[in-house]
């Protein structure tokens, strides 16, 4: 197998391929002066089993189309397999249809991924579960909730720990890692606005007195939804607010935003690059999931099982 990555997050694929002491593939991916995207394969890759990493965060749409002429420039170099590893798999929010004449772009994104050439397809938690019914071809979703579960046992006794979903549609994965936490206690923020133009009323479901809450998620983008989460958890007695989030995008002034909130400390995983703003936080961990990734990569190659790293 060889490992190739695009340029939207060079430091995890080095890792990953530090993990599977492999070489990256010798490839350029560049832009002509009008910001075309131009890719060139310096090695021969006929025949071979082929990992391309390359995540559609911001630029979304630029990386995108990075990673779509990747695969298009292996599967015209004969490339025997070809499997996209999208740690952060862009427009992943837009997964239904919000209103009337709006697109499902989570769904045209997998068709355009399938189109381009990938045989598989390996993300790491997608936003909702049904993207995955979106390919048409194999595809595993990777948790990142064994390396944060690792992280938050080594840091928080667990007479005290509360694991808390920012909103009622994330209470699957907050009891997914509550489990893994020795059936540590889940709370949920219900947020509510009762009349348009008034600001959201926050309502704690459980008793988070005294406890150190650790608000679990897989995307952080605004942040303001997960400030205020933090505020009301403070306001309602916990002894203290952490935030366990697997993708940073982190948008906008959304690093300030986090610095000045009630949170202890936001942990992320180095799915999407991080930005300076994100590197200069005293607030803002990382964690990596290039073993994961790695470890992940290593079994599709050999077809072994992915699933059996969870258990």
């Amino acid at each position: 197998m060889k490992l190739m990555a695009g340029n939207s997050n060079l430091p995890l694929a080095r890792n990953i391929a530090a993990y599977l002491e492999l070489p990256l593939t010798d490839a350029s991916v560049r832009r002509f002066a009008d910001e075309e995207i131009f890719v060139e394969i310096h090695e021969n890759v006929r025949g071979q089993d082929m990992f391309v990493v390359q995540s559609t965060s911001f630029p979304a749409n630029d990386n995108l189309m990075e990673l779509l002429i990747c695969i298009d420039a292996l599967r015209r170099a004969s490339a025997r397999r070809i499997t996209a590893v999208v740690p952060y798999f862009g427009y992943a929010r837009q997964d239904r249809k919000a209103g009337s004449r709006t697109p499902i772009s989570a769904k045209l994104v997998a068709n355009l991924i399938a189109e381009a050439g990938a045989d598989r397809v390996l993300a790491v938690d997608l936003h909702a579960g049904q993207i995955q019914g979106f390919f048409d071809i194999p595809t595993d979703n990777l948790y990142a909730a064994p390396t944060m579960a690792a992280d938050i046992q080594a840091r928080f006794d667990s007479q005290e720990l509360m694991v808390v979903s920012p909103d009622v549609g994330g209470v699957v994965r907050a009891r997914a890692l509550a489990k893994r936490l020795d059936n540590a206690p889940l709370a949920i923020v219900d947020k509510r606005r009762e009349k348009p133009g008034e600001s959201e009323v926050m309502n704690i479901i459980g008793e988070v007195e005294g406890r150190r809450c650790v608000l679990v998620d897989d995307i952080i983008d605004s942040g303001g939804t997960l400030c205020n989460a933090a505020q009301a958890l403070i306001d309602a007695g916990a002894k203290s607010v952490a935030a366990y989030i697997t993708h940073g995008v982190l948008s906008g002034g959304a690093v300030a935003r986090v610095d000045n909130s009630a949170l202890t400390e936001l942990v992320i995983t180095d799915t999407i690059l991080p930005t300076d703003a994100t590197l200069d936080s005293d607030r803002i961990r990382m964690l990596t999931v290039a073993p994961l990734i790695g470890e992940a990569v290593r079994r599709i190659a050999d077809e072994s099982s992915v699933s059996s790293l969870f258990d």
